[in-house]
């Protein structure tokens, strides 16, 4: 059952971005995607599939959206930093100890703060401390505020 999702999850995806709906890009997607989905079976799923799983599907469809709102967020505070007339980018390195223990959890962490501008994540220790460059307080003070390592927390269901 692990196979098919992961099959259903990539080949959507591939969907998605080639915006290609003939018989040959369609006919590439379900090739590409079967030998990815045997390569890496347990991509999505460590497990079989399970109500648990439903629920980490859920809560990530539902953090997409807020994720890509912080991006928009950030890219306009980005935009009034640089065009302000005054000097407003106080840029500072930040460290802080995250509650997820997983790995992926961290990395997922650690990319989604890379992707909001004005923040880059340099480092993530053995003992989950996180080295991340902000730009700004304001985007320092929002990422240590920690909304989003809970949203991710939960999603992992390491809350």
């Amino acid at each position: 059952m692990t196979y098919v999702f992961t099959f259903l999850i990539l080949f959507l995806f591939w969907i998605i971005l080639s915006g290609m709906f003939d018989s040959f890009h369609l006919s590439l997607g379900i090739i590409s995607c079967s030998i990815v989905t045997v390569m890496s079976r347990d991509l999505f799923f460590r497990h079989k599939a399970s109500l648990r799983n439903i629920k980490q599907f859920i809560m990530f469809a539902r953090y997409v959206p807020w994720l890509l709102y912080q991006i928009l967020l950030a890219n306009i505070h980005v935009a009034y930093l640089v065009l302000h007339p005054k000097t407003l980018i106080e840029p500072q390195m930040i460290i802080f100890k995250s509650v997820l223990k997983s790995d992926i959890a961290r990395v997922f962490l650690a990319n989604s703060i890379t992707l909001t501008p004005g923040t880059i994540t340099l480092d993530i220790t053995d003992e989950g401390e996180f080295i991340v460059h902000a730009l700004s307080r304001k985007t320092a003070d929002d990422l240590t505020a920690g909304d989003m390592e809970k949203r991710i927390a939960r999603i992992f269901m390491e809350d």
